[in-house]
């Protein structure tokens, strides 16, 4: 049952880094075009639709299957809370990107009301967020260093 939940925590992790490395890249060419114009009300479509049915989900299903494997019995293949250090620093991690996946709601919900607070090399940098996350969180995972 283990490897089940793994690989189900896997492809969520996958889903959801795929919408959160994709969504500030609409949010650079939302901000490029024109409030009002026909490709502005495009990419509202796009970001609304990303992030309700890919990276929300996907999001959820990444801490209810994650969350799962910690607290799934040893005897089962469980991680167990004493895991090690790795674990709660990913976990801190985790919990920074989810952070992260809520103010990029947010500023879906700015763009939709035509609020567009950054220029869009803002939104290119903070592109890399999601990036560095996951990164970290891979060599905790695979590597446990502490």
């Amino acid at each position: 049952m283990y490897l089940w939940i793994k690989a189900l925590h896997l492809i969520s992790v996958i889903a959801w880094m795929a919408g959160m490395l994709y969504l500030p890249r609409l949010f650079i060419y939302h901000a490029e075009c024109g409030v009002g114009s026909a490709q502005a009300e495009t990419f509202k479509v796009m970001e609304r639709k990303l992030l309700r049915i890919i990276i929300n989900p996907a999001m959820t299903a990444t801490w209810i299957f994650g969350l799962t494997m910690i607290f799934m019995p040893a005897t089962m293949g469980g991680l167990g809370i004493g895991a090690g250090a790795w674990l709660w620093v990913k976990l801190a991690l985790v919990t920074l990107l989810s952070a992260f996946h809520g103010w990029l709601s947010a500023e879906r919900k700015r763009f939709e009301r035509d609020e567009i607070r950054h220029e869009p090399k803002f939104y290119r940098m903070i592109n890399e967020i999601p990036t560095v996350i996951m990164i970290v969180v891979v060599i905790l995972v695979i590597v446990k260093p502490f």
